[in-house]
């Protein structure tokens, strides 16, 4: 199958995604590895978390990764074509609502709908760290090592107000050595 074969399905696939993207990028990541691994087969659980890894090592927002995504599918066009996918629909959604929130201001409904919100984000994010320290586990043999990680971060972020990025020297550091 060549690069042009593949560019549609992922266009249509980064479309759908970019609609369930409640609390960004970070939180539609398990629809993202269903399309990238399970039904397309483009790369393995380790190839997604190694791409989602780069993408959170460099300065710049979370949803990075979806280039990673096309570039590795259909080269420069398939970059290209899944940020568009992912951030075209959801910027107008963001503009829409923007402006309808602004008319009305603290309104009842609108405070429900907006704490209504919170959780399904905070369930998707919870969601996404829980696939990410799969595939980074199983691809690499190292399943309670991971685990472990993921939940002393977890509690290390949630507890402490150090910065977040001891958690990814730790992280590097532990892996590095035990993850050979």
């Amino acid at each position: 199958m060549s690069e042009g074969d593949d560019l549609w399905p992922l266009v249509w696939g980064f479309l759908g995604i970019s609609l369930l993207s409640v609390g960004g990028g970070v939180a539609a990541l398990p629809e993202m590895h269903r399309l990238m691994v399970e039904t397309h087969g483009w790369m393995d659980d380790l190839a997604f978390s190694k791409r989602y890894a780069l993408a959170q090592a460099a300065p710049g927002p979370n949803v990075m990764v979806v280039g990673l995504f096309g570039w590795h599918v259909a080269g420069i066009t398939g970059m290209f074509a899944a940020m568009l996918a992912m951030c075209g629909p959801t910027s107008i959604l963001a503009y829409a609502f923007c402006r309808l929130r602004g008319r009305l201001g603290g309104a009842f409904g609108m405070r429900v709908f907006e704490r209504g919100m919170v959780p399904i984000a905070v369930g998707l994010i919870a969601a996404s760290g829980l696939l990410l320290a799969q595939g980074a586990a199983w691809g690499t043999g190292g399943a309670p090592l991971a685990i472990a990680i993921s939940i002393g971060s977890t509690l290390f972020v949630w507890r402490s107000r150090r910065s977040p990025l001891w958690v990814l020297g730790v992280g590097a550091v532990l892996g590095a050595v035990f993850l050979r």
